[in-house]
C-alpha cells in the first residue's frame, strides 16, 4: 500500500488539508480530478482553459444568438454557460449521493430560458466556478470505488459521468471560443 500526504498531490484549487490518501485505492479518481482541474484552470493540451476563455467574454455580447433564425435557434454564450453549469451541478449532486429525484430536478434546468436580469454572465460564471470547486472537494473525499457506482437517474457509472463532464466542458468551451471570435468580427 502506498500512502502519501494529500497536500503534496492535490491538484490546483483543491483544499490541501494534509489528510492521507491511499494511492493504491485512489489513482484513477485522482487522475480524473487532475484532468478536470487542468481543463478548468490549468494548461490543457488542446489550448486555453475554460475559465480563462469565459473570463474574457464581455457581458454586452453574452446574450447575442448568432445565426438565430426561425428555422435555427442559435445559442448565446450565456445559454452555453448555464448549460455547462447545469451539468456541473448535476455531477455535483450525484457525487454527493443525492436522491434520484434531486438529480432529476437539476437536470430540468438544462437549456433553461435565460432571463438577462436573473441569469447574468457574472452570476453564471461565479456559480460555475463554485460548483466545480465544490465538486473537486467532494471528489477529493472519495476513492476509486465511486467510479463503479451507478449515477442516480442514469444507467452508467461515475467513471462515464466524470470523464463525460471533462469532455462536455471541452466541447462547449470550443463553442464559446468560436462564437466569441465570430461576434468580435461582426
Amino acid at each position: 500500500m502506498m500512502v502519501v500526504c494529500y497536500e503534496h498531490i492535490a491538484p490546483m484549487g483543491l483544499p490541501r488539508h494534509g489528510f492521507f490518501v491511499d494511492l493504491g485505492m485512489n489513482k484513477e479518481l485522482l487522475s480524473i480530478i487532475s484532468n478536470l482541474e487542468n481543463v478548468l484552470s490549468g494548461d490543457p493540451w488542446y489550448g486555453r482553459a475554460v475559465y480563462e476563455l469565459l473570463e474574457e467574454v464581455h457581458p454586452a455580447v453574452a446574450y447575442i444568438r448568432p445565426g438565430d433564425t426561425e428555422e435555427d435557434e442559435g445559442h448565446s454564450l450565456t445559454d452555453l454557460l448555464y448549460h455547462m453549469l447545469t451539468w456541473a451541478q448535476f455531477t455535483l449532486v450525484a457525487a454527493q449521493g443525492k436522491t434520484e429525484q434531486e438529480v432529476r430536478e437539476i437536470e430540468k434546468l438544462d437549456w433553461r430560458v435565460i432571463n438577462p436580469v436573473e441569469h447574468t454572465w457574472e452570476k453564471g460564471l461565479k456559480a460555475l466556478k463554485e460548483t466545480h470547486r465544490e465538486l473537486l472537494a467532494t471528489l477529493g473525499t472519495k476513492d476509486d470505488s465511486l467510479l463503479e457506482q451507478t449515477v442516480p437517474a442514469r444507467n452508467y457509472n461515475f467513471r462515464v459521468l466524470l470523464n463525460g463532464l471533462i469532455q462536455h466542458n471541452i466541447y462547449h468551451i470550443g463553442q464559446v471560443a468560436y462564437v466569441t471570435k465570430y461576434l468580435a468580427s461582426e
